[in-house]
C-alpha cells in the first residue's frame, strides 16, 4: 500500500504524476526528452539503459516498465533484457553499449565513481561524448525516478502483461500525463 493516497487504478510513477500534475509536466518532458528525445544512441538503447539502472536500484516498477519499453524497440526483445540485467558482461550487446552500461552502473553508486577510465573505455568502443553523456543523464534521473517510485511505496503490477501495455503505449505515444484509463491489472495489489 502507498504511503500517500494515490487512489488504486494507477501503478508506479503514473500515479504520482496524476497526483501531483504541477510535478507531472516537467518529470514527463525530462523521460520524453532523454528517453525518445534526439540522440545518437536508440530509443531502446535508452530504455535498456534506464531499466539497467533501475534493476541496480530494486526498483521493480521502473525496472519492468523501462525492460517492456527496450524489449519492444530492440532485436534481442525481452530475452537480452533479461540478459542485461543479469550480467551485462556476458549479454549480447556491442562494445560500445557495455561500456556505456559500465558508466550508467558507476552513476548509480554515485556520481563520482564514474572515472576516467570509464569514460575512456566507452571512447574506445565507439561512444560519443553526447552518448557519454546522455548515458550518465538517464542514469543520474532513473536514480530520481526509482526513489521517488518506492520512496511513496507506489504499487506495482506483478502481471507481466500489465507492463507489455504500458511498453506498447508509452513507445507509441511517449512520456505525456498519465492514461486517462488505467492499464488493465493495474488495479489493488
Amino acid at each position: 500500500m502507498a504511503h500517500i493516497d494515490l487512489g488504486e487504478d494507477l501503478p508506479g510513477l503514473p500515479s504520482l504524476l496524476r497526483f501531483r500534475p504541477e510535478t507531472a509536466g516537467p518529470l514527463s518532458a525530462l523521460a520524453e526528452t532523454l528517453l525518445r528525445g534526439p540522440s545518437p544512441l536508440e530509443r531502446g538503447e535508452r530504455e535498456l539503459i534506464a531499466s539497467y539502472v533501475s534493476t541496480l536500484n530494486e526498483c521493480r516498477f521502473c525496472a519492468w516498465s523501462h525492460g517492456a519499453c527496450a524489449a519492444a524497440q530492440l532485436d534481442g526483445g525481452m530475452s537480452l533484457v533479461e540478459q542485461v540485467h543479469a550480467d551485462p558482461a556476458t549479454a549480447p550487446v556491442s562494445d560500445k553499449l557495455r561500456a556505456l552500461l559500465r558508466i550508467a552502473a558507476a552513476v548509480q553508486r554515485g556520481g563520482r565513481e564514474v572515472t576516467g577510465g570509464d569514460v575512456a573505455a566507452a571512447r574506445a568502443a565507439g561512444a560519443t561524448d553526447v552518448e557519454i553523456h546522455d548515458t550518465v543523464l538517464i542514469a543520474a534521473a532513473f536514480c530520481m525516478y526509482n526513489r521517488y517510485v518506492d520512496g511513496l511505496a507506489t504499487f506495482t503490477p506483478t502481471d507481466p502483461q500489465a507492463y507489455t501495455r504500458m511498453a506498447e503505449r508509452l513507445t507509441t505515444h511517449g512520456y505525456g500525463a498519465p492514461p486517462s484509463n488505467p492499464p488493465q491489472g493495474a488495479g489493488t495489489p
